[in-house]
């Protein structure tokens, strides 16, 4: 039986990967959608969302506009990840149907939750506002929530400063809410993203599917390769990018393909230098017990077989 799954995005070019990965896996039931500002703002990620699933034909996948701020903090300036993704997706606008719900996502993710049997995993791949914002709202939400996947967090290095990963980074006081409340928690950060690239060869092969989402990969993946060449190249493998998000998902269809130390984690909200960073505890040093499954590896030749066999087929 498909797992059920909402994703929670900031939909610039790995969400996008993400949500047609979720959307066309035989072994998942996407449930819905719920955009959150991030990669850009909240007006953009939204109909980005949309145009993903009115692209790859699947225009009922239910889509709810969430949060357009951090909770607490100011909104950050635009840079890094607008380079990197861009505003709009480079996809025609919505002409198969594809419609903004009504509602706002924290009320659609609380509902959905308390009428739930407790068996839809959350998967978050952008920051955490709307996620904290429904704990906080509707704390019985959380015993309905079998499995919370996030992308987001680094250990050995940031992306947004020299400890941070953007997701946690833009709303640490969200971040911390999640990875404190309880449920069982995987988190696949920067760790696991940088070990599992796609390359321009690899994006060839997706091209090559001739199916929507094979097309729309290849674009995302060759404008993420080009951003990340420019911004901040993999030192390793010059010519590939990671597509964390889309990674997260596919831990979720198949846990092996990363390889995770069950450790405590919390997120750092006051330090100068350090805000936003994950901190993660593998010696034990804090006292604290272990709350995350933290992925510090992951299988690349795994990841893009999943990729190319999943975005081969269409609805």
């Amino acid at each position: 039986m498909p797992t059920k799954l909402i994703l929670d995005v900031d939909t610039g070019t790995d969400d996008a990967v993400a949500l047609m990965t979720a959307a066309l896996s035989p072994d998942l039931e996407l449930v819905g959608a719920t955009s959150v500002n991030g990669n850009t703002t909240i007006d953009y990620t939204t109909e980005n969302t949309l145009r993903v699933f009115d692209w790859i034909g699947l225009p009922d996948v239910p889509v709810f506009r969430g949060c357009d701020r951090p909770l607490a903090r100011p909104q950050a300036p635009r840079g890094m990840a607008t380079r990197i993704h861009g505003d709009l997706l480079d996809l025609p606008p919505v002409s198969r149907g594809a419609t903004l719900q009504s509602g706002h996502a924290v009320d659609w993710l609380i509902e959905t939750y308390l009428a739930s049997d407790g068996d839809i995993v959350l998967c978050p791949v952008g920051p955490l506002t709307n996620i904290a914002m429904a704990i906080q709202k509707e704390p019985r939400i959380l015993e309905k929530i079998p499995q919370i996947v996030i992308m987001g967090g680094a250990h050995d290095h940031g992306n947004v400063t020299a400890s941070a990963e953007f997701n946690i980074w833009l709303d640490p006081e969200a971040a911390r809410i999640v990875v404190n409340c309880g449920r069982p928690i995987r988190m696949i950060p920067l760790d696991a993203t940088h070990r599992a690239l796609v390359s321009s060869e690899d994006a060839g092969r997706l091209r090559a599917l001739g199916t929507p989402a094979g097309e729309a990969a290849a674009r995302f993946v060759l404008k993420r390769i080009d951003g990340y060449d420019a911004t901040q190249p993999m030192p390793h493998r010059p010519g590939a990018a990671p597509v964390h998000d889309a990674l997260a998902v596919c831990s979720i269809i198949d846990p092996a393909i990363v390889t995770t130390s069950f450790i405590p984690v919390d997120v750092e909200v006051d330090a100068e230098l350090s805000v936003g960073r994950t901190v993660c505890d593998f010696r034990f040093r804090g006292g604290k017990p272990a709350n995350v499954e933290f992925a510090t590896d992951a299988d690349e030749p795994t990841f893009v077989a999943m990729l190319l066999e999943i975005l081969g087929r269409t609805a």
